[in-house]
């Protein structure tokens, strides 16, 4: 219903707005917005250089480059060296476990590294301690 209590049914069929398809002069003519690159909602309208999602409030400039170009993350050791998932680095410094009274040596090997998104950008399993979080400014590459 529109805001004078009346739906739909008060407009002329060729003037609806049905799933991303819009209808002029009886001609049928399929949206060219892109889908939304956060929900993937194909529902997506422009307003002025931006492109806008209803359904989770996203915004993207129209000029944006493709998702593969906003997904490269470069992540660093101590050293300045490229982090990739899979690599092997040694602790720098000690490091206190969060909620324990166990503590992470100097020179322990973490092989097998995962690089997330966040604070803490590596997700790793150490001998002895179990699944953790570091920070790559207290590795190294080995």
């Amino acid at each position: 219903m529109d805001s004078f209590g009346y739906g739909w049914h008060h407009l002329p069929p060729d003037s609806r707005f049905r799933r991303g398809w819009f209808i002029y002069d009886k001609v049928l003519v399929m949206s060219t917005f892109p889908p939304c690159p956060s929900c993937g909602s194909e529902y997506t309208y422009e307003d002025g250089a931006m492109y806008l999602c209803p359904e989770c409030a996203h915004e993207w400039a129209k000029d944006a480059g493709s998702d593969a170009d906003t997904d490269a993350r470069v992540i660093k050791d101590a050293n300045g060296n490229l982090l990739q998932d899979g690599d092997s680095v040694t602790v720098i410094k000690d490091l206190k476990v969060k909620g324990s009274s166990s503590v992470v040596k100097v020179g322990t090997k973490v092989k097998n590294i995962r690089l997330v998104d966040g604070d803490h950008d590596i997700d790793c399993k150490i001998d002895g301690i179990g699944a953790m979080k570091l920070k790559s400014e207290f590795v190294k590459k080995s």
